[in-house]
């Protein structure tokens, strides 16, 4: 079966910089010190990485994979991978949506055309998806073809907990009703909630319902079930099939860090869920490539 990965982490050393700027505030720490503290390596640049993840890809037989730049400010190294590899990654961006310059970054990353889905994390950045700010990221998606990610509910980032770097974040504002008030308004611009919307289940099935250009990606371990002792990973997938339906569910495993790489332990748990509720070979595909190709289109 063709197999592409909706949700993996370009981790470069401007992450690493970012994340130890916020652990030890103006003290500056290297890269590769702050990597090293948790144990992650530090490669030294975009055309080097994504080789490896290339490596990655082709060792675990996937075809393609998104790649998020999982700081803002971090395009161009998600672009150079793209531009370097077109047929194997699509590039995703993150952006803190209420920055005064976010609205010329989210415009020259999509007329690029090597970046195709800007991702908000409201939570994190302290914004509402009903703000002004959100509604200029729809409409730059709307204007480029292009899509949006916004994760929603609980919000862990593994390099920061590792770190220690305190968790300051608003989980009110990951809100997937927001979300689907503002993306209603952009009937063209596919929007990606991350890992079934971590915990906010419920809301995120009911934010689809309201508005069909909403999606799910089945990202991560989806640790959020400790929260619901009734639930087991194929009961979420047996509720989004009936609820979301088959053309609405990305794969997605969050991978991110070497010298871990891909996350094939999370491949081999969705399969397993989908075996225990019996998911024909025809939806199996949809949910492992044919969405993602769809939306995203070599």
């Amino acid at each position: 079966m063709i197999v592409h990965d909706a949700h993996c982490h370009f981790l470069t050393k401007r992450f690493f910089e970012a994340l130890g700027r916020d652990k030890y505030g103006d003290k500056f720490v290297s890269a590769e010190a702050t990597a090293g503290e948790i144990g992650w390596e530090v490669t030294d640049n975009a055309g080097e990485l994504a080789r490896r993840w290339v490596a990655e890809l082709d060792e675990h037989r996937l075809s393609r994979a998104a790649l998020i730049a999982s700081v803002p400010g971090d395009e161009d190294s998600v672009a150079a991978a793209v531009e370097r590899y077109p047929d194997r990654f699509v590039g995703f961006f993150s952006v803190d949506a209420s920055a005064g310059d976010a609205e010329d970054r989210v415009e020259r990353a999509f007329a690029g055309r090597l970046l195709r889905c800007a991702c908000l994390f409201a939570a994190m950045h302290g914004y509402s998806y009903q703000d002004h700010c959100v509604y200029k990221v729809f409409e730059a998606a709307a204007r480029h073809g292009c899509a949006v990610f916004a994760h929603c509910g609980y919000l862990s980032i593994e390099a920061r907990v590792k770190l220690g770097v305190p968790r300051w974040f608003n989980l009110r504002l990951g809100d997937p009703l927001a979300l689907a008030a503002t993306a209603a308004h952009f009937p063209t611009v596919p929007v990606i909630i991350p890992h079934f919307g971590a915990g906010f289940l419920r809301d995120a099935f009911m934010a689809a319902e309201m508005c069909p250009t909403i999606h799910l990606d089945t990202s991560s371990s989806n640790a959020w079930l400790r929260y619901f002792p009734e639930l087991t990973l194929a009961e979420v997938f047996r509720r989004a099939l009936l609820l979301v339906g088959p053309d609405r569910l990305l794969f997605g495993t969050d991978s991110s860090s070497f010298p871990r790489g891909w996350r094939r332990v999370i491949h081999g748990a969705q399969r397993t869920a989908l075996d225990e509720i019996g998911v024909e070979l025809e939806v199996r595909e949809k949910i492992f490539s044919k969405n993602f190709e769809r939306l995203f289109k070599a």
